[in-house]
């Protein structure tokens, strides 16, 4: 189902996020260039950079997207890096879907499975069969089987292009493999073929004169239709796409007809050799969630909203959802996303954050733990602070890793003929940079960001009333320990780089960042502090540092962007850069000469414009003003054979264009969606095909600018900077609540025991991890939270049992999983 807006319907939503560490072991057993793909079945949806020269190649490179298709596979696969020849797969994890779960939320080591091309397989056919019964010119009975081969969706894309693909229909038995071959259709993953076969089967000893015709039982038992899809090679080798296979004992008294997954061939993947070719290090997170309309979560989502307004907080529902879950991130980042949503974050914070300081003894302790004061705060500036990190620090960490310095000053780990005195020159040129740029940012800093460090600035000089240094020390515990040196030293997870810096420019990226924690640590730049540092040559290092400036400049900062006085909006005079990319489009014929054929481009958005260009960093081809947008849909994969497409209505022709993969085209179109929604002059409706030889394909209309044939799509969030989906985190937090329903009542026994007996907990190490400040205050909230849960498993169970009997199996959204019994 569609991930937009469904109205009444149930949304089906899918994501996958995790880490890609490292392989090892790998052969050929010699140093090689490896990197490694995410596919979804047989679709690259994510690359890892190629790390040169290693056996155990480190990736180190984190992944997070929305799935917007089925499927049955997710596969990882490690490839040897060619420069004349096609890259070599070496070998590959692959997960069924279902098995998923198992793997969730933990560091796996994954031996690697060779890859066999007989095993590769994805896409369904959709099947009908049937048994006739014949009388020959003689007399005699024959049996018919009728196979009719309908179409196919989702075949791979062979080596980036649509496939030719073709089938083989076949009936075999103990003794008999009769086979006929379909045509071939050219360039397509959706192959339409409807085309009959027919199957002589002759019985006429056993003829009978009964009404209904009944084949032997044994024959059954034997016979069975076999259905190869092939890509038609032309000059070299054809490629085996997947089988199915029916037996004919299905077809007892009617026709049948469904819809198949193609599988693998029986023999496929089968090797004694895998536990060679090295192993695989991941971290796997997949949810699905099956989103309810938003008025299901009413009652969940203001009992969360509430939870600042609760005394004391630790009886609110959000907190008790981050005592009873295991990891508390899995937590916090629906806990936040909600809270952010409805504009609850800033009060909620602020309470959880003056729980935390009432267990802090010492004030340079501040805000150190992963409290879940703190893990809100961390995920709160991860996405309200994306474009803050992008206008401060991208520009300068392009340039550290595009043109590194050697900034190595570990004499331990310095390269034969390096100097080290160039080397920390080099280093105190890119810290004053960066130090530079963060200190003179405050006005980008978002206004959402200065309200929490305000609340957290003030809570703190509270709690230490005699510590002068303490309402900096909170906000610099957050903004420059983990944000900006975060950051600096992993700037592909923040989007600021499009992958893990090589091992070198890690190193210095390193450096810089430890130099940055230390300066924005105001109060720690005197002498005495110096000696707080575990390796010798930073204290030498920090030596040069010791000027009133940075001092002053680092207090100030803090001072901006903990302050609640309006800033000037230059920010908005400034276009937001939100998505950029390399995708091919179609060219629009805007000249007479020019042919109209698919282009490789360079695609950037920003809030103000969108534009193409021959390559990255040149100037525009193309630009349609956001204002201009009139709508951005999908395009059928009939208007030119080719997958993945979307177009951009706007005042001229449509653009058409075409990216690599799903995961992708589902990226653009929403980011699209969201910074046009204001459009006045946006269209109810479009045409979802191309127009081509003087007609609209869709509905065959023979005027180009007749109005179109189909309802646009929903509306998506307007925000450009926030995309959040409130009802989709509510049911992120309400399967959380299912989860961990037994501590919910053990945590509900434990309060109504401390109300009624008012002595010594019992039993304590069923209870005493939880935070109970006030038992009765939290029982009341804990049976409410359990009665809420209670009604949404209700909801859930009639929506289950509704798509159950809608989708019956064998359908097209329920297909048939190896053989029919």
């Amino acid at each position: 189902m569609a991930a937009g807006d469904g109205g009444d319907e149930v949304r089906v939503l899918q994501n996958l996020r995790g880490k890609i560490y490292d392989a090892k072991h790998l052969v050929p057993n010699k140093m090689r260039d490896f990197f490694c793909t995410i596919n979804l079945d047989q679709e690259e949806v994510f690359r890892t950079q190629v790390v040169e020269k290693s056996l155990s190649p480190y990736f180190g490179e984190e992944f997070y997207f929305e799935i917007p298709r089925t499927f049955q596979w997710l596969s990882f696969y490690i490839y040897d890096k060619s420069v004349l020849q096609k890259d070599l797969r070496i070998g590959k994890v692959s997960i069924k879907k279902e098995d998923l779960y198992k793997y969730t939320g933990k560091e796996n080591w994954f031996m690697l499975q060779p890859i066999d091309s007989n095993s590769e397989v994805q896409g369904k056919v959709h099947l009908e069969l049937k048994l006739n019964e014949l009388i020959t010119d003689n007399g005699s009975v024959c049996q018919q089987l009728v196979v009719h081969i309908k179409e196919c969706h989702g075949l791979p894309l062979i080596n980036g292009q649509n496939c030719d693909p073709y089938a083989t229909v076949s009936l075999v038995g103990p003794s008999r493999n009769d086979q006929k071959k379909t045509k071939v259709k050219k360039k397509t993953s959706n192959p339409q073929f409807n085309e009959t076969f027919y199957f002589e089967v002759t019985r006429s000893s056993s003829y009978t004169k009964k009404s209904q015709f009944q084949v032997e039982e044994e024959d059954i038992e034997k016979l069975e239709v076999r259905v190869d899809l092939w890509n038609n090679g032309n000059l070299v080798q054809d490629v085996f796409l997947g089988e199915i296979k029916v037996p004919v004992k299905v077809l007892r008294n009617d026709s049948f007809q469904a819809w198949y997954l193609l599988q693998p061939r029986e023999n496929g993947n089968k090797s004694s050799k895998s536990d060679d070719l090295g192993s695989l290090r991941l971290n796997i997170c997949y949810t699905e969630d099956c989103v309810l309309p938003s008025e299901y979560y009413g009652s969940l989502r203001n009992l969360l909203l509430k939870s600042s307004d609760v005394q004391p907080i630790s009886a609110s529902a959000a907190y008790i959802l981050s005592e009873v879950c295991r990891d508390k991130y899995d937590a916090v980042l629906p806990l936040v996303r909600l809270l952010l949503h409805h504009h609850k974050l800033v009060p909620f914070v602020a309470a959880v954050a003056e729980l935390d300081l009432k267990d802090t003894q010492e004030a340079n302790t501040v805000f150190r733990g992963n409290s879940l004061a703190t893990r809100c705060v961390d995920e709160m500036m991860k996405i309200v602070g994306k474009h803050y990190l992008k206008v401060t620090l991208k520009p300068v960490i392009d340039e550290i890793c595009e043109s590194p310095k050697p900034c190595e000053i570990d004499p331990i780990k310095i390269k034969e003929g390096d100097n080290v005195e160039i080397n920390m020159e080099n280093l105190r040129y890119y810290v004053d940079k960066v130090f530079r740029e963060i200190v003179r940012s405050s006005i980008s800093c978002p206004t959402l960001m200065c309200d929490v460090f305000y609340s957290l600035r003030h809570l703190a000089a509270k709690r230490f009333p005699n510590d002068p240094h303490v309402q900096y020390s909170a906000v610099s515990s957050f903004v420059f320990l983990r944000f900006f040196a975060v950051a600096v030293v992993s700037p592909h997870t923040f989007h600021l780089r499009p992958h893990h810096p090589d091992a070198q420019t890690s190193r210095t990226l390193t450096l810089i960042s430890k130099a940055i924690q230390t300066l924005g640590s105001w109060g720690s730049l005197t002498k005495s502090k110096l000696s707080s540092f575990k390796e010798t040559f930073m204290c030498e290092f920090f030596k040069t540092f010791q000027e009133e400036k940075f001092t002053e400049s680092v207090k100030k900062f803090l001072d901006d962007v903990s302050s609640t006085e309006s800033k000037e909006p230059s920010g908005l005079s400034e276009p937001v850069h939100l998505k950029e990319g390399e995708m091919y489009k179609r060219a629009q014929g805007r000249t007479r000469i020019g042919k109209k054929n698919f282009k490789k481009r360079w695609f950037c958005l920003t809030s103000r414009e969108f534009t193409y260009h021959k390559q990255q960093d040149k100037e525009p081809i193309f630009t349609i003003p956001i204002k201009n947008i009139l709508a951005v849909e999908k395009l059928d994969e009939n208007s030119f054979n080719k997958k993945n497409m979307f177009q951009i209505l706007h005042g001229e022709k449509p653009l058409y264009i075409q990216a690599n993969n799903c995961v992708e085209a589902s990226e653009w179109i929403e980011a699209l969606c969201r910074v046009t929604r204001s459009n006045q002059k946006r269209l109810s409706f479009y045409h979802p095909s191309a127009f081509l030889n003087g007609n609209w394909l869709c509905c065959k209309a023979t005027i180009e600018n007749t109005v179109g044939c189909a309802p646009c799509t929903a509306d998506v969030p307007a925000d450009t900077q926030i995309e959040i989906d409130g009802d989709r985190e509510t049911e992120r937090i309400y399967s959380l609540f299912t989860v961990n329903m037994s501590k919910l009542q053990k945590l509900e026994e434990a309060c109504g025991s401390i109300a009624v007996y008012q002595g010594p907990r019992k039993e304590p190490d069923d209870y005493s991890n939880f935070t109970i400040e006030d038992s009765v205050a939290t029982f009341h909230t804990l049976k409410q939270i359990i009665d809420i849960v209670d009604k949404l498993n209700e909801s859930h169970e009639k929506y289950r049992k509704k798509r159950s009997s809608s989708a019956k199996y064998g359908s097209e959204e329920n297909p048939i999983v190896g053989k029919v019994s």
